[in-house]
């Protein structure tokens, strides 16, 4: 069998890249105290991962592995570790023999009536091949699968014996009737000559500022009132609050001090406390 074997150095990572450029080799000039820390970025996990890397960095087909340049690369890395002192696994040196063997074999003359029942000497070690490509295929697409511990976290908290309490500021008579002047203010400045006086209902304001409280969480003081009915809906408005208040039906409050008057459905309001 003939086989082109490619340069060693073609198949092993650089040491280190400058400038763009790879460098397989040390400098001569360069002093590295014994003790120094030397760290080897291409690790494998094992001989036969070592093997399948030089296989497929070189896009060669795993079903006709040409033994000898890769027996060559494989004891190029070997003695390549060896020198920057890494500490080698049995495997390895296993792997190695089982190279040698099999190159050995594939120089051996066959006879001639025995090469249809042969098994080429390579057969043994492209199953393990194969069954480890497949494997590792399969463990790494389960890698990018989303792991308990690891992307999520299971979090549970006993909230059964935490009473938590709203505390608003109080909102003083004092600050609700200076809410209710700036309204009045406003309703003098759009108040027009009415020609007719509709009269005004208490109830009904009270049951159409429910309806406004009802399509909304909350709503400001003076988004209760109309502007165009002047100071009688103004008056009528005001009292409709007083009294929804009063019978503990809407919260008036603030989010914070000085901050505006909200008015708000009250959320017991349907326990009758």
């Amino acid at each position: 069998m003939n086989e082109v074997a490619l340069p060693v150095e073609a198949a092993l990572p650089p040491l280190a890249l400058v400038q763009g450029q790879p460098y397989q080799d040390l400098p001569d000039d360069l002093y590295i105290p014994p003790d120094a820390l030397e760290v080897f970025l291409d690790a494998f996990e094992g001989p036969l991962d070592l093997l399948l890397y030089l296989i497929r960095r070189q896009n060669l087909d795993i079903l006709d592995i040409p033994i000898a340049q890769i027996t060559k690369q494989y004891i190029a890395y070997i003695d390549m570790m060896e020198n920057m002192r890494l500490e080698l696994a049995a495997e390895y040196l296993v792997m190695a023999a089982l190279l040698a063997e099999i190159k050995s074999r594939m120089l051996l003359p066959r006879q001639p009536e025995s090469e249809e029942e042969e098994e080429d000497p390579r057969a043994f070690l492209i199953r393990k091949l194969q069954e480890y490509e497949a494997i590792k295929k399969v463990a790494e697409e389960m890698d990018l699968l989303p792991r308990n511990e690891r992307d999520t976290f299971e979090f549970g908290v006993d909230t059964s014996t935490v009473d938590v309490k709203q505390i608003l500021p109080d909102v003083q008579l004092k600050e609700l009737l200076l809410a209710f002047q700036d309204i009045l203010k406003r309703a003098e400045r759009l108040s027009h000559h009415q020609i007719t006086k509709e009269p005004l209902s208490v109830r009904e304001r009270m049951a159409a500022i429910l309806e406004k409280l009802n399509g909304a969480n909350q709503l400001p003081f003076a988004a209760c009132f109309t502007r165009g009915e002047g100071k009688n809906g103004v008056v009528v408005a005001f009292l409709a609050i007083l009294e929804l208040s009063k019978e503990r039906i809407i919260d008036i409050f603030q989010s914070e001090p000085y901050a505006g008057i909200q008015v708000r459905i009250r959320l017991d309001s349907g326990t009758g406390d």
